[in-house]
């Protein structure tokens, strides 16, 4: 089973920037991917990045955050940029993924495994 440590949260004005960092080890999953659970929400996945370098987003972050992963080092990287206060929560590496689309937009995503998460707050 994959485990997975995140790095990299903090504190960030409106409009900043902040990349999270993940490290996974004892397995490679195909797909990786970040969720997170923001202010009085459930957690969901927002990004997931496969093998291949095939990404995607949902609504909310499309245009705003950019995923990238390392094969060869086992890791997952999100980069976001013009960060909002609604994007202050918890934020978690994740793996083996299940998407839902519609019409070719990503709807929802799932996924099978999670780290213990690392906290982003924006502040306005």
């Amino acid at each position: 089973q994959v485990q997975l440590v995140e790095s990299g949260g903090g504190s960030v004005q409106s409009g900043g920037s902040l990349t999270l960092s993940c490290q996974a080890s004892g397995a490679r999953p195909y797909c990786m991917g970040w969720g997170r659970q923001v202010s009085g929400g459930l957690r969901e996945g927002i990004a997931e990045v496969e093998a291949d370098g095939t990404a995607n987003y949902l609504s909310s972050v499309k245009g705003r955050f950019t995923i990238s992963r390392d094969n060869a080092r086992n890791t997952v990287a999100l980069h976001m940029t013009d960060l909002k206060p609604e994007d202050t929560g918890m934020y978690y590496c994740a793996a083996d993924c299940r998407e839902y689309n519609l019409n070719g937009d990503l709807q929802r995503l799932e996924f099978a495994s999670w780290g213990q998460g690392t906290q982003v707050t924006v502040s306005s």
